[in-house]
């Protein structure tokens, strides 16, 4: 196939393909994910992006393959506590 020119049925499967925003639920081992798929909780691989609990990941055919929004923390380390990692002891 070289394009949608190419495809007789008016629609192209290789082109159709969509990838569907989904919230990442918990991390499992083996780079999987449990993700929240508009009220279906789904096991997606999550080996090509490096997520936390709580972001907005673009998943087609079971694969994640981007985050598009980081959880509501802002910091990024994934525990919740918007301090970007820092133990206690290490907060100003």
């Amino acid at each position: 196939m070289n394009g949608p020119e190419d495809c007789t049925t008016g629609v192209c499967v290789t082109c159709s393909d969509q990838a569907l925003p989904m919230s990442v639920v918990r991390l499992l081992e083996g780079e999987l994910a449990i993700v929240d798929a508009g009220g279906v909780l789904e096991e997606v691989s999550v080996a090509l992006v490096d997520p936390v609990v709580g972001d907005t990941v673009l998943v087609h055919a079971r694969e994640a393959i981007a985050v598009i929004a980081r959880g509501s923390t802002g910091d990024g380390d994934g525990d919740g506590d918007g301090d970007g990692g820092k133990d206690d002891d290490e907060q100003a």
